[in-house]
């Protein structure tokens, strides 16, 4: 009878036994960084614990901040619901049934002076899930930490900014592709100035994976748009030594435990020879840093508590992957956003893992493992096929314009759902060892009424700032944005002027159109 073959989720076979690996000479820290960035990783620092929130007004969020900081969280990071996303302030009809949704609702610098209430911005390192919307959000926290005295050129934090993923993936974009991505560079030119500790943008694997991709083309997909940023950087003059060191990435860990792993460690490999080859000598330059979220696609509604397990798991392919910064998910969440009690079990599943594992203890624990050693020898070579293919249609703006990476991403999310449905692919509690009651029923709800509050907001805002000076620099941005010139000093101005979030949007609307 002829043996089953057995493939990860990239369509990777795995053999029955390893025997044999390439003989391991690079060390931590290190070109190409397989091994980590850092010569004793978290031996010398753990990685940031980074709980994902944000929901209803400021008010509400700035709560579960203080909540999540007093449970010994190392950095916040901020979910924004989709009418901010999308650039509309929180009475446009547009944001009807959204507004604070999957979110916290932004319309201007008043929101973000309540979020971060009680909290020293250069005291914490902050991540912003932001894209079309970024150089407004980022303008305002700039303006906050101002306002708090604070440094600016020692504020630490990341936006996501990553537009080329939205048009792949996720969405939220206003603009076309080309008009986005001169706002993304203005932003690396600013930043590398004002705001030298900010990551300036935070490549995102996660959301293609969310939409369905596999773990090779989540590979593949976030280092091609990396390369296409580092391009456009490289076209504008600015110095790659320089701007790469603020770049980040964010990528997404599923349930393949080794094959997560090898992913982490071929996107270093990866990564240090696509920045040496557009010109990076600096070794902090062509160093892969990023976040990690556990799989929120993976996260059943069915039998929640099993969400735990998969969590953990998920955390510790992180960790032995060499991530900087992690965010685990509340088990409860295929099911509403998490209530405090599933965030708390969230963050306690990392400090476990810190505290408790062991796996801190020496760098890179499964360098030499014939089986890991050749997974990630076969990830990289999978990966480079399809950079290859996008770098010959003119790179990822091209292969986003003509729908390639979007169709790779639908036929792969075609393809696990039937494995799923004919049972080849085994999802505990949902295709199999099922039952009938599932026993969670404490789930988080978001009031209607916050599009009135937000609402009512806006109207004392507007009634009370200075009109001539909101009109006066929305007027400066319109005529900077139909020229050359950077636009973020522009927008700092507006909305230090309360300028709302959509009115800015609007200027920007009227000049680049939208997508």
């Amino acid at each position: 009878m002829e043996e089953k073959k057995i493939t990860t989720s990239s369509g990777i076979e795995i053999k029955e036994i390893y025997t044999s690996a390439k003989p391991m000479t690079e060390q931590p820290g290190e070109f190409p960084f397989t091994r980590g960035i850092q010569k004793d990783m978290y031996r010398g620092r753990l990685w940031t614990m980074r709980q994902y929130a944000g929901f209803s007004t400021a008010e509400e969020s700035n709560k579960r901040y203080h909540y999540l900081l007093k449970q010994g969280t190392m950095g916040l990071s901020v979910a924004f619901d989709l009418p901010t996303q999308i650039g509309y302030d929180s009475d446009h009809e547009m944001a009807e049934g959204e507004v604070g949704k999957v979110g916290v609702a932004i319309d201007s610098l008043k929101d973000i002076e309540i979020l971060f209430d009680g909290i020293e911005l250069q005291k914490i390192t902050t991540s912003m899930t932001i894209n079309a919307t970024a150089s407004i959000l980022l303008a305002m926290y700039i303006a906050l930490a101002k306002k708090q005295g604070a440094d600016i050129k020692q504020i630490s934090g990341t936006i996501q900014n990553d537009i080329l993923k939205e048009y792949a993936a996720r969405g939220t974009y206003i603009y076309p592709p080309k008009s986005s991505m001169r706002i993304i560079t203005d932003i690396f030119e600013y930043c590398s100035q004002e705001v030298p500790k900010w990551n300036t943008i935070s490549i995102s694997g996660y959301h293609i994976r969310e939409a369905g991709s596999n773990a090779v083309q989540e590979l593949a997909f976030t280092l091609s748009n990396g390369k296409a940023y580092l391009n456009a950087a490289l076209e504008k003059g600015l110095d790659i030594n320089v701007f790469a060191k603020r770049l980040s990435f964010f990528f997404n860990c599923h349930n393949n435990f080794f094959e997560e792993i090898a992913k982490f460690r071929a996107a270093r490999r990866m990564w240090a020879k696509i920045t040496k080859e557009l010109g990076a000598t600096d070794e902090k330059a062509q160093m892969l840093r990023f976040h990690t979220q556990t799989g929120g696609s993976t996260l059943t509604a069915q039998q929640p508590l099993n969400n735990v397990i998969r969590v953990t798991s998920q955390a510790m392919a992180a960790v032995l992957g060499g991530t900087q910064s992690l965010h685990t998910n509340g088990y409860d969440e295929a099911l509403s956003l998490p209530t405090e009690a599933a965030a708390k079990i969230a963050l306690r599943t990392q400090q476990v893992i810190a505290f408790e594992s062991g796996i801190t203890d020496t760098v890179d624990p499964l360098a030499g493992s014939f089986f890991v050693e050749n997974l990630t020898d076969e990830i990289e070579a999978a990966a480079q096929l399809y950079i290859d293919k996008i770098d010959a249609m003119g790179g990822s703006v091209n292969a986003i314009e003509n729908g390639y990476i979007q169709n790779e991403i639908g036929n792969a999310a075609y393809q696990y759902q039937l494995e799923i449905e004919d049972g080849s692919r085994v999802i505990v509690g949902v295709n199999k060892f099922t039952q009938e009651k599932e026993g969670i029923n404490d789930v988080f709800t978001i009031d209607e009424s916050i599009r009135t509050i937000q609402t009512d907001k806006l109207n004392k805002l507007k009634s009370e700032r200075n009109q001539l000076a909101v009109e006066k620099a929305l007027n400066d941005l319109l005529v900077a944005a139909k020229g050359t010139e950077n636009l973020m000093p522009f927008i700092l101005v507006a909305v230090e002027a309360y300028a709302t979030l959509g009115e800015v949007s609007d200027v920007l609307r009227g000049v680049f159109g939208e997508y």
